[in-house]
Order: C-alpha cells, then sequence, then structure tokens
C-alpha cells in the first residue's frame, strides 16, 4: 500500500500517479525505459573518461587562462597546425617553382597555374580587394581588372612591373610615373576652353555635343593633349594615359567630371609591392589578375 494517500492507479491508463496533482490534473509515475537510463549512464561514464584523457576543463593559470591538457596531451590547436605545415611543405616545391620560373612557363603549366591562381586570389583579397573590390569590379579612382582598358598595359609582364613598383610610389625609383597637367589651376587653358575639350572628349565616344564646342574643342585638344593621348585619342600605355574613345571612365564621364579633371590633373597612386610581398605571391597576383578576363 502508497505511503502517499494521494497515490492511486488512474482508470484510464491503469498507472500509479505520484501523488501530485495541479488544478485537477494528476501526475502519473512512469518511470523512463531502461534503455534511456542506461545509455544516460554510459554518456556519464564516457565524459568522465574523457576528462581525464583528453583536454577539458577551464582554468586560471599564472599565464592567464588554459585547460586541462589531459594525460594523452592532445592539442587540437597543434593537430591544425601541424596539417597545414605538412600541406605547405607538399607545395613548397611548386612554389619555389613559381618563384622562378619565367610567367609564361607557369601559365602553361596546369598544376602550377592552378595554385598560383588559388594563391594569387588570396593575396587579392588580402591585398587588393579594399581598393579594387573583392571582385576586381574596382570603383571611382580604382580600376575595373576584369575589362581589357588598361593604363599601363595588360601583359604578363606589363602586370607584374605595376604591382612589382607600383603607380607614383615615390619610395620606389622605378615606379611607373606620369602626371596629367591641371590645365585649369595652372592656368595653361581658359574656362571656356576646358568646357570645349570636354565636350570634345565626350563626343569621342558617341555623346552628343554643340557641333561648334566640338570643333574648337578638337583643336584644343591637338594642341594639349594628342602627345599623352594621342591624336587618335586612344592613349597611350607607357605614359599611362587612358584611351578617351571607348567610353570606360576611371573618375567619371559627365561633363562636368571632365572639366574637373583637366581643370585639375589626376594623379593616382597605387603602391609597390615588391616592398610588402615576395616575388612568388607577385606573380601569383599578376596571373590572378591577367585570368580575370582582361589580360592581354
Amino acid at each position: 500500500m502508497s505511503d502517499n494517500p494521494h497515490k492511486h492507479k488512474d482508470d484510464v491508463s491503469g498507472v500509479e500517479t505520484t501523488g501530485h496533482e495541479w488544478d485537477g490534473i494528476k501526475e502519473l509515475n512512469n518511470p523512463l525505459p531502461k534503455w534511456w537510463l542506461y545509455t544516460f549512464y554510459a554518456c556519464c561514464a564516457w565524459a568522465f573518461v574523457y576528462w581525464i584523457f583528453m583536454p577539458a576543463w577551464p582554468h586560471l593559470s599564472t599565464e592567464g587562462w588554459t585547460y586541462t591538457k589531459g594525460v594523452l596531451g592532445y592539442e587540437q590547436r597543434q593537430s591544425v597546425a601541424d596539417e597545414l605545415a605538412a600541406v605547405q611543405a607538399g607545395r613548397a616545391d611548386q612554389l619555389a617553382e613559381i618563384t622562378t620560373k619565367p610567367l609564361v612557363e607557369i601559365a602553361e603549366n596546369p598544376a602550377l597555374m592552378e595554385l598560383a591562381l588559388a594563391g594569387g586570389k588570396a593575396a587579392f583579397g588580402d591585398n587588393c580587394a579594399p581598393c579594387h573590390g573583392s571582385g576586381a569590379q574596382g570603383s571611382k579612382g580604382f580600376p575595373n581588372l576584369n575589362d581589357d582598358d588598361w593604363l599601363w598595359g595588360g601583359t604578363l609582364d606589363d602586370i607584374h612591373t605595376t604591382l612589382q613598383h607600383g603607380i607614383r610610389w615615390e619610395a620606389d625609383d622605378e615606379t611607373r610615373f606620369n602626371i596629367m597637367s591641371a590645365f585649369g589651376k595652372d592656368e595653361i587653358l581658359t574656362p571656356a576652353e576646358i568646357s570645349d575639350v570636354a565636350d570634345y572628349v565626350l563626343s569621342l565616344s558617341g555623346t552628343q555635343a554643340e557641333a561648334e564646342a566640338i570643333a574648337r574643342g578638337q583643336e584644343v585638344f591637338a594642341n594639349n593633349c594628342v602627345a599623352c593621348h594621342g591624336e587618335d585619342a586612344k592613349g597611350n600605355q607607357e605614359l599611362g594615359a587612358p584611351n578617351l574613345t571607348d567610353a570606360i571612365w576611371l573618375y567619371g564621364g559627365d561633363k562636368a567630371t571632365i572639366v574637373q579633371t583637366v581643370s585639375n590633373g589626376r594623379g593616382g597612386v597605387m603602391p609597390a609591392w615588391s616592398s610588402r610581398l615576395d616575388e612568388g605571391t607577385i606573380k601569383q597576383l599578376t596571373l590572378y589578375v591577367h585570368s580575370l578576363g582582361g589580360g592581354q
């Protein structure tokens, strides 16, 4: 007989109640299945064994927070570090080849090219994406590297030189260097002449403007701009002078922006990466950028 006078067998299920009742609802005394209890006990035992053999409990030491090492001395961080070291060791020979071989030979070797493109993409994300974008799409003042419009050339050697020595990077004696004159700021041209030459430049890529302004602007262009941009206005990659006929604009192709460019000049700066990255990484970046779609 039960010690609890409130206990009784439930009429529906035939199971004895615990004697607990809330708002007329009585609790049945259904014990957990034995398989569940045995599984629970096994998990507790396994946890205890794990605690002894493996890293488990955090604790404060004289060096700050650490954790118990376990009798096996296993450390997952060290395991990952060892795995990464093994991967690097396996790639060491190929990375050495990338550092020493000419770019053309690397591009013709599928195994080396695969490694170079993977490394170049990672290096691009770490070093170049803040300016050129994660997809190399560029932005105002920072070139899109996916198209075939190059200021300083898009061959493997051209891209390699640009990466090595930068653009207008004063700390590098071999940097690519050319400055566009500030035709308005330096009073080389009048505001009216600048407006006319802006109309002429816009007309080169199909934008409509007043015929008389275009004619005047063409004469201004011939007297002041052909030395860098060429008589056909298609630019000069040796000087970093852009093609003005393709409707691809680095700073903007509306008249106000072109007037500002002609008036104040432009002179974007890119770091010389040879002082920051090793030759192997620069070559990987070269091959990656060249592969984006616009390489010559």
